[in-house]
C-alpha cells in the first residue's frame, strides 16, 4: 500500500521530468559568391542573366524587347531605380538574357515589369 503511494508520483515525476535534447549547430549557409556578387557592376551594353519563377504570367506579360525597371535595396533597407534593362530572348523556362540599357547594375538586384520581378544574377553563371 505505501508503495503504490509512492510509485505513482515517482511516475508522474519522471514522466513529466524534461528531457534533455542534444541539438545541432551548423554554420549559416555560406552566401553563393557574395563577395565577388557585390563587387560585380554591369554598364551600358552588358549582358545580364536574370532568374524569374516560369509561371505563365511571366511567359504572357514578358516579351523580347521589353523593357524592365531594376531596383535595388540600399543598406538602409529603402528602393531605389538603378537602371533598366532590355530583354533579349527567354532561356529554358526560368530564365531570362537581357541588356543593360541605362545606368548600373549588379547581381541580386530586382528587375521588374508591373507586378513581375525577376532576379539578375551573374552574366557568367549561364555560360
Amino acid at each position: 500500500m505505501i508503495t503504490g503511494k509512492i510509485a505513482i508520483p515517482l511516475l508522474l515525476l519522471t514522466v513529466n521530468a524534461p528531457l534533455t535534447v542534444f541539438a545541432v549547430s551548423y554554420p549559416p549557409a555560406p552566401l553563393y559568391h557574395r563577395e565577388y556578387k557585390a563587387e560585380t557592376v554591369m554598364q551600358v551594353g552588358h549582358e545580364v542573366y536574370l532568374f524569374h519563377s516560369g509561371t505563365n504570367d511571366i511567359k504572357r506579360n514578358i516579351r523580347d524587347n521589353d523593357i524592365l525597371i531594376v531596383y535595388r535595396i540600399n543598406p538602409s533597407c529603402e528602393v531605389e531605380t538603378v537602371g533598366k534593362i532590355r530583354v533579349i530572348s527567354h532561356i529554358g523556362e526560368t530564365y531570362l538574357r537581357g541588356e543593360v540599357v541605362e545606368g548600373e547594375v549588379r547581381p541580386d538586384d530586382i528587375a521588374k515589369k508591373g507586378d513581375i520581378s525577376c532576379l539578375i544574377i551573374s552574366a557568367g553563371m549561364c555560360r
